[in-house]
């Protein structure tokens, strides 16, 4: 199977987007035939069906399956869902849709939702949610999504409204021009901003995390010290990749694990009454979707929005620096650097 270097399931490992460059070898084919030499794993049918649906495109256009192929060129495929997911079905459930447009959504995602079904979530995800609210978005693989958060984290998400605009998104996700701020509480004092460059894949023993592991796959997080606390500190985190987990395992491979994180926090540390309860209440891995920019598949615009902390992790970090002994005139809330460079789009500040 012929994949990009940058192959499209590094952000958290969505695998289903392909994004390939035609090799030399397949120069004079039909793209039809040329499509399923490379992806050799799906059927001709299935393959000529998603052309024929403009889920395939050359060059950043709908494919036409007759087309003849010089090499060279990228070949876009956003396979449709299987049986299993095409049987998803529209619920009631509220979003909070903070942008929208003919193009896209922008999401404010609470925690404890979960984004995509799948094994024990099956109904009651953001997906569901998504069908009920736009109900054309069944005519869009995934009902347009084109990255995850985990459950218990908040925040930003982006959601494509056609095909265009998604076969755009995937593309600025491989590109990696989409920017992605968290805000995380991390334990302990860190001395100084850093980077973590460590591959990320499935820990060997417990299936069920993800560790820093030599044959896993390429992860790079950058972060930024926002405030300390006596016992934490209040980090801005900035993905180059996105790999399941990545931030938690990242932040937790250089021991300095996120509060409350019930996979990756480790043992309890002793902190006073008021913040032991305050984590205790919780109940969460810290951690929020801040800041989300990218290029507006339609306008070529770059966009920007932020979310506030949510209630309870906003909460959180107001015992934290009462804790901390400062004053409540001098906390800042303002951690973003300039945006001069685009528009803003400013989510309840």
């Amino acid at each position: 199977m012929m994949h990009s270097e940058n192959e499209l399931n590094d952000y958290n490992d969505f695998e289903q987007a392909h994004v390939l460059t035609v090799p030399s070898d397949l120069a004079g084919e039909r793209l039809d035939a040329a499509l399923a030499k490379m992806l050799p794993e799906f059927s001709r049918n299935r393959l000529s069906t998603w052309i024929k649906d403009g889920l395939v495109f050359l060059n950043g256009n709908p494919a036409v399956p007759k087309t003849k192929l010089w090499g060279g060129e990228t070949i876009s495929v956003l396979p449709q869902p299987e049986a299993e997911t095409s049987a998803f079905q529209p619920e009631d459930i509220e979003l909070d849709i903070i942008y929208e447009d003919a193009t896209l959504l922008v999401l404010n995602k609470a925690p404890g939702l979960v984004v995509h079904p799948g094994t024990g979530n099956w109904t009651g995800t953001v997906l569901n949610g998504l069908l009920h609210r736009y109900p054309e978005l069944k005519f869009i693989p995934r009902a347009g999504i084109v990255h995850r958060l985990d459950k218990d984290t908040s925040g930003l998400m982006v959601i494509a409204r056609t095909l265009m605009a998604q076969n755009s998104l995937v593309q600025q996700l491989q590109a990696r021009t989409v920017k992605r701020h968290y805000m995380a509480i991390a334990q302990g004092l860190l001395s100084n901003d850093g980077k973590v460059d460590a591959p990320i894949g499935r820990h060997p023993k417990e299936r069920i995390k993800m560790a820093v592991v030599y044959s896993g796959k390429h992860a790079v997080t950058h972060y930024k010290i926002r405030e300390h606390f006596t016992a934490h500190t209040l980090v801005e985190c900035q993905l180059e990749t996105g790999r399941t987990h990545q931030i938690r395992v990242h932040m937790a491979h250089i021991n300095h694990p996120l509060a409350a994180d019930p996979i990756y926090g480790g043992k309890p540390r002793l902190h006073s009454p008021e913040v032991s309860i305050a984590l205790g209440e919780f109940a969460r891995q810290a951690l929020h979707a801040r800041k989300l920019s990218l290029i507006h598949p339609e306008t070529g615009k770059t966009m920007t929005w932020k979310a506030a902390l949510p209630e309870d992790m906003d909460m959180l970090v107001n015992v934290l620096r009462l804790d901390a002994g400062m004053l409540e005139e001098d906390w800042d809330d303002d951690w973003d650097v300039d945006d001069s460079d685009c528009e803003v789009m400013y989510v309840r500040e």
